[in-house]
């Protein structure tokens, strides 16, 4: 991909809609209800639309600290470029795949984070050459994917949603395991219990 003129909403869009292109798009996760229902939380805390966002952003550049269950320490970002309040970057991470969590791969990512909309996009990518002349290659084992994350709902209500689209010939049955397992998770996801800790300060015990 030629990131200069990448237009990451589009390319992910044409993938979602490629027949044979493995698509998830895990339901709406109303953050504070299930705060609330599933969690005992010290001190109490209650997200609004800007907070979630501010996770998404921390997400987004720090992989490695916010899905410390899917991506190896170590993950590196590259220098952000800005157009408004768009800002596009690059990272590259070893994560866990997502149908043999045993097996790990090196992934490179286009992200744009779009400040004003509350919505990021990762574009996958089998190769790139970072700026420093390095050469980044993508690891085998599992398709080139692509992810959506968005703050939906109301700033005092809000909702973390979350698209992925792998880039599979056919629909593969072990993914489309992976995302329903994901799917019918009854806590809140990694990233959202990190960022409570780590950032806001809070203890969290699951009920």
């Amino acid at each position: 991909m030629t990131t200069a003129t990448l237009d990451h909403e589009t390319v992910f869009e044409q993938a979602w809609a490629t027949p044979g292109a493995t698509r998830a798009d895990l339901p709406a996760v109303r953050v504070n209800e299930v705060l609330r229902e599933r969690y005992r939380v010290t001190p109490p805390v209650e997200y609004t639309g800007a907070l979630l966002w501010d996770m998404e952003v921390r997400k987004a550049k720090a992989p490695d600290v916010f899905i410390p269950t899917v991506v190896e320490p170590g993950a590196e970002r590259f220098p952000s470029v800005w157009h408004g309040r768009v800002e596009e970057f690059t990272r590259v991470s070893v994560q866990r795949q997502w149908a043999d969590p045993s097996r790990t791969a090196r992934i490179i990512e286009h992200v744009r984070l779009d400040h004003e909309n509350r919505c990021a996009f990762f574009l996958g990518d089998a190769r790139w050459e970072a700026p420093d002349g390095r050469v980044f290659t993508a690891g085998t084992g599992q398709p080139i994917f692509h992810v959506e994350h968005s703050v939906g709902g109301t700033e005092a209500d809000p909702l973390n949603l979350w698209r992925i689209v792998n880039l599979t010939e056919e629909p593969d049955p072990a993914l489309v395991a992976a995302f329903d397992e994901l799917a019918n998770d009854r806590y809140l996801r990694v990233f959202v219990e990190v960022h409570l800790r780590e950032v806001l300060g809070r203890d969290l015990v699951r009920r």
